[in-house]
């Protein structure tokens, strides 16, 4: 390889470097993201004619051509002797390299382009991911923040009742909703509670509302399974209690109120059944904050991963819900 050749080779080299970053950092973000398509294509025109031209000529005036050498097959040198001969064969040769470095051009602009375009891409979705995360824990925030005033404050109207005939059930009623509340103010902080806990919480929201009861509500809650090992998002099954006490609850006549809840393996399997109270009935068919709420929170935190049905049959309201808790 003569040193012509070689500087020739490291001058294109160099440019190619050159057109690349050239295509990458400037051609593409300020053409063809835009989808300025006619500047583009121009540009990179231009840096072809650029690229097939000008590294010759500066290898040239770098290292000047060596001195024309017969081909094989003309050991006399009978094509050296004749100008015209030497000038015919540096043409083929040039338009040779020509073709060559045109493919390698092409080749190198599109790669490149390809690149820069697949990463812009994966950025693009990654901050469309980001954005639609952000925007789903702003909402389970706000759903959150709407499910704790409104459980308070049914609460705190059930004590109230308490205090104003003096019942000497108040007193623990308040240290029942101090348990409650800090669980509120702690758990519900966390994407994800231990099962268990929720229980709890369910049955220190059951006991509370128990001393307003009378005879005539049978109440029944029953826990099967392991709920130690499963997680939660808090808060999401006691919309659906307190939907049953507020309207299944009857003074003058008999009503009935059945809970459960199962845990089995990464499946929580959970059930509410309430007697209608004929006087408010017609409630049934809007049932509060809460119950809207929770299913919002169920479509956001388990997509596809959920069933809820409610069904209103024979003077009775089931609702059933089935949560998979895998990741």
């Amino acid at each position: 390889m003569s040193n012509h050749t070689l500087t020739f080779i490291i001058t294109t080299d160099i440019f190619l470097i050159i057109f690349y970053y050239l295509n990458t950092q400037f051609l593409i973000p300020r053409y063809l993201v835009h989808e300025k398509w006619l500047p583009y294509v121009l540009s990179i025109i231009a840096c072809l004619l650029f690229f097939v031209i000008v590294p010759r000529q500066i290898a040239t005036l770098i290292v000047p051509p060596e001195n024309f050498t017969p081909p094989p097959g003309d050991p006399a040198g009978k094509i050296a002797m004749d100008p015209e001969r030497q000038k015919l064969m540096r043409a083929r040769r040039r338009s040779s390299n020509n073709y060559f470095n045109t493919a390698i051009f092409l080749l190198v602009m599109t790669v490149g382009t390809c690149i820069t375009v697949v990463q812009r891409w994966l950025a693009t979705e990654q901050h469309r991911k980001e954005t639609e995360n952000e925007k789903l824990n702003t909402e389970l925030s706000f759903l959150k923040s709407q499910v704790n005033p409104h459980f308070f404050f049914n609460t705190l109207n059930n004590i109230y009742s308490l205090a104003i005939i003096r019942s000497e059930k108040t007193a623990p009623a308040v240290m029942k909703l101090s348990s409650i509340m800090r669980y509120i103010l702690t758990e519900t902080e966390r994407d994800l509670v231990p099962l268990s806990n929720e229980v709890e919480f369910i049955h220190n929201y059951i006991d509370l509302q128990q001393v307003r009861l009378t005879d005539k509500v049978k109440l029944d809650f029953t826990i099967t399974g392991n709920t130690g090992e499963l997680l939660i998002a808090p808060l999401i099954f006691i919309p659906f209690v307190e939907n049953a006490f507020k309207y299944g609850i009857s003074t003058k006549e008999q009503s009935t109120i059945h809970i459960q809840l199962e845990a089995k393996e990464q499946h929580i399997y959970f059930s509410a059944t309430n007697f209608i109270v004929q006087s408010e009935n017609t409630m049934m068919e809007n049932t509060g904050i809460g119950i809207n709420n929770v299913k919002r929170r169920l479509e956001l935190l388990y997509p596809g991963k959920h069933s809820l049905l409610t069904e209103e049959k024979g003077g009775y309201y089931y609702i059933t819900l089935h949560i998979n808790t895998e990741s």
